[in-house]
């Protein structure tokens, strides 16, 4: 959020008229003005860093000025396909000169090749399409209960979905309601009823969870935690989930909306320990991140549970959608991406390991899979002790500092949960680009070191 700090020295930099600020002389660049008119007329529920994207190309992205950086980030990893892949393009436009929405008031001449499509690809016998993750998260709560009630017999109203602790599948009421993050809860309850926790990567409080109450319906959980800062489960751990969940009549819920589409070297991260979820969400880059798709798939049991008039969106399964999430899966297939981010992932974290994490005190940890990582920063070090520090105010902590001398030197990456830096580059990239990142990262490391008191 924004501190009131820095709402105070923007008001002092924007003039006002009628408590409204008004679009300063002192914009230099086309980006300091974009940057104004978010400020002025946008509400302030993100805190992006200070660079201003206008191109996308593949593993890079240009700023307003022509800068050209490295993404780190992929757009939480929507683009694992790269940005602007010309194969998505080219499918997002036939399309789009064609027909781009019929709701589903009627049938779509794609909708059912797109069904039958993705059924196929991952293994299960229906899919209910949506168009963001939330709305994965919240249509495969909505199965879970109505499947509860009809197949597990559950007393009306009594249906409960359990949740990891330090989850993040959105912030919509119901995401929230299900969150121990206090930036997304705080001033938003009351909360909705019938959502439990239990610790990540915790078996047996899982279990007594399950023996405490008969009402439990689902069990909904990241195989890797991403925005907790990429958190790695125990080997074994989805295995043991996925038996519980046979044993107790629980559904197994696999939120892989950032995690799946090949981001952690495999096709879903659930694959790295062959076990197959109840229900399977899917979102981000199952549209290559040319528009919002998101899709839950299931069983005959659970998914036939849902009758005419209980779910649905305008906009989920649209022709658009639907033929270029076809295109991003295949481009994923066909260019070997998930390979790539097993092979490059290896590379980064090595080169991480050996040049950041054992020489360098700063760094506490390096972890992930495939190439969703993080670097974790000491939480003892002083941001105070680096000249950016001054510059920038110094209010954000150090690994913002670290993000900010990144983009200087054309890498784009940012900070989640205070000390932890995501690193999750497009799949597209190659062993020469990731070891010109992997210098960059070191470098920016190096210089930071001087942040241990000695």
């Amino acid at each position: 959020m924004w501190s009131a700090t820095r709402l105070t020295a923007r008001k002092a930099f924007f003039p006002s008229v009628h408590g409204r600020a008004l679009i300063s002389s002192a914009a230099t660049s086309q980006g300091d003005l974009c940057m104004q008119l978010e400020d002025q007329y946008g509400a302030m529920n993100y805190h992006p860093l200070p660079v201003v994207l206008d191109k996308g190309a593949g593993v890079f992205v240009w700023d307003t000025d022509g800068k050209r950086y490295f993404d780190f980030l992929s757009a939480y990893s929507a683009v694992n396909q790269g940005h602007c892949h010309p194969k998505l393009v080219a499918a997002m436009n036939e399309q789009a000169s064609k027909l781009t929405l019929t709701s589903r008031a009627f049938h779509n001449s794609v909708l059912g090749e797109y069904e039958q499509f993705i059924t196929q690809l991952f293994g299960y016998d229906r899919v209910l399409p949506m168009n963001t993750g939330v709305e994965g998260g919240e249509t495969a709560i909505k199965l879970a209960r109505r499947w509860g009630y009809d197949v597990k017999g559950i007393p009306e109203n009594q249906a409960k979905v359990l949740f990891a602790r330090d989850n993040f599948w959105g912030r919509t009421m119901a995401a929230i309601s299900s969150s121990t993050d206090p930036s997304s809860t705080g001033g938003f309850g009351p909360f909705m009823p019938g959502f439990g926790l239990v610790p990540y990567n915790d078996i047996s409080a899982l279990e007594a969870a399950f023996i405490a109450d008969p009402c439990v319906a689902a069990f909904m959980v990241e195989p890797i935690q991403g925005e907790a800062g990429v958190v790695v489960p125990d080997d074994g751990y989805l295995q043991q989930v996925s038996a519980l969940c046979k044993k107790h009549q629980v559904l197994f819920i696999a939120d892989e909306v950032q995690t799946g589409i090949g981001r952690t070297g495999k096709m879903l991260a659930c694959d790295h320990e062959q076990v197959k979820p109840d229900i399977l969400i899917l979102g981000k880059a199952l549209s290559g991140g040319m528009l919002p798709v998101s899709a839950v798939l299931s069983s005959d049991e659970v998914m036939l549970c849902i009758k005419p008039g209980q779910h649905g969106s305008t906009y989920g399964g649209n022709p658009l959608g639907c033929k270029v999430a076809m295109a991003a899966m295949n481009v994923l297939q066909e260019e070997g991406l998930v390979d790539n981010a097993q092979i490059r992932g290896e590379e980064l974290r090595e080169r991480l390991f050996t040049d950041a994490l054992e020489p360098l005190k700063l760094v506490h940890g390096v972890r992930g899979r495939g190439l969703l990582n993080a670097i974790i920063i000491d939480p003892e070090a002083r941001a105070d002790l680096h000249p950016l520090y001054q510059e920038h105010g110094g209010e954000e902590g150090l690994a913002w500092l670290i993000c900010l001398a990144l983009k200087q030197r054309g890498l784009l990456a940012k900070p989640t949960h205070g000390n932890i830096i995501r690193l999750a580059p497009p799949l597209v990239i190659d062993e020469g680009q990731l070891q010109e990142c992997a210098d960059i990262l070191v470098s920016t490391l190096e210089d930071f070191e001087q942040c241990i008191p000695s």
